[in-house]
């Protein structure tokens, strides 16, 4: 310890000494203290030690040096490791996750390395395949270089069922669908907040993944269950409507309704929009029909009714080939007469839909109809407006 040793002064010499020292230096710089004081105290410390305490100092000059030296490897490393980034991963998160799988020898030599190299922003979340003991700035350079990443990506297009994403996930992973079908039974294990599941409108909810498997392209981790596939798309999901202030926006701006009703009007516009630019104003329809003028309060859409048959393993159809006693079906608790909403998503919507369904156009709109092959639609307040739109959709060859 540097209080035991013996300098050759006694406490008080030291001290006057001491203190005629200090004011010289204020008076010579101006300053009383700071950074330049700080390095000198520091230096005069590792003289001290270096030379003061023999076979030991070499041992504190490493400690002290530790102080002012980033802890590094050298070289490219070796052998061989994988390491996983995760969806959202900062480079401190990526930094303390090479440091875990001993890739750089602190979070601090990589972060430095990635500040030091504008590219470094290009990491993308993803599995990588990297040596142990790298340099930071040879795990910079190696997961910069698209070689050193296991690509196995899956990507799930907007406004596609559960179900369906089931089979997509299967096909890509070789994971049987009923692996999946078995996880999502629990939408509470996965990570989905119990609080999502609220509705003001009386109706009781069943828990279901519905919705919270948000479309995007995912790296698949090596040796991923159906569980971890199904909670990293739940993952993202809450990571995107966080950012988007999907739940706080709802609850203040649509005047009484919850985060989950809307999420349920978002899918109704994925599956019923033909062009991203309608999405809000069909979802503006959509609420308009449920808690505005419509006389039965009802959806009407046929979009429910084929959801219905794919949940109930029937084959999908066109609003032509469905019968009048499929559209009208009491029993089916997605019936296109069925008063207010129904009973939860009916796909897994995109961004694009859940803004729209956040934040609709103002409008009294209650019809719609496709009047191009682009997909985009005229919208109506009146039936007989609605009905000169369908008379424009036929002339376009679209109905």
């Amino acid at each position: 310890m540097i209080d035991d040793l013996d300098l050759g002064f006694d406490e008080q010499e030291r001290g006057e000494k001491g203190k005629h020292r200090r004011s010289a230096m204020r008076k010579r710089d101006g300053r009383s203290g700071g950074g330049r004081g700080k390095t000198v105290l520091a230096l005069l410390l590792a003289l001290v030690l270096l030379g003061g305490i023999g076979g030991g100092a070499f041992y504190g000059f490493d400690r002290i040096q530790g102080y002012f030296v980033t802890p590094d490897y050298d070289g490219t490393g070796t052998g061989e490791v994988t390491v996983e980034i995760k969806q959202g991963a900062l480079i401190a998160d990526m930094a303390d996750a090479l440091v875990a799988a001993d890739v750089v020898k602190s979070a601090k030599a990589f972060i430095e390395a990635a500040e030091a190299n504008s590219r470094s922003k290009n990491i993308q979340p993803g599995t990588y395949k990297l040596r142990k003991q790298m340099s930071g700035e040879s795990a910079v350079t190696a997961m910069l270089d698209l070689k050193n990443r296991i690509v196995n990506g899956v990507t799930i297009p907007e406004g596609r069922t559960a179900k369906n994403v089931y089979q997509l996930l299967s096909k890509e992973t070789k994971i049987p669908v009923k692996d999946f079908e078995a996880a999502a039974k629990d939408p509470l294990a996965l990570g989905v907040p119990d609080w999502w599941f609220k509705r003001t409108d009386g109706k009781k909810v069943k828990p279901s993944i519905e919705g919270f498997l948000y479309p995007d392209t995912y790296e698949i981790p090596p040796k991923a269950t159906a569980e971890t596939i199904l909670t990293l798309m739940v993952e993202n999901f809450l990571a995107v409507t966080g950012e988007m202030q999907f739940a706080d926006r709802v609850q203040k701006e649509r005047g009484g309704i919850s985060p989950y009703e809307a999420l349920i009007v978002a899918s109704l516009a994925q599956a019923e929009a033909g062009n991203k630019d309608d999405l809000g104003k069909v979802a503006r329809v959509a609420y308009n029909r449920v808690f505005g003028e419509f006389p039965c309060n009802c959806l009407e859409m046929d979009v429910t009714v084929n959801y219905y048959l794919e949940l109930t393993g029937q084959d999908t159809k066109t609003s032509a080939q469905m019968t009048e006693e499929e559209l009208l079906d009491t029993k089916n608790p997605y019936s296109r007469k069925l008063r207010g909403l129904v009973p939860t998503p009916i796909n897994n919507p995109g961004k694009q839909a859940m803004e729209g369904a956040m934040d609709p156009p103002d409008g009294k709109w209650l019809f719609f109809v496709a009047i191009d092959k682009q997909g985009h639609s005229a919208f109506a307040e009146t039936i007989e407006e609605h009905e000169r739109n369908k008379v424009k959709a036929k002339e376009a060859g679209v109905i």
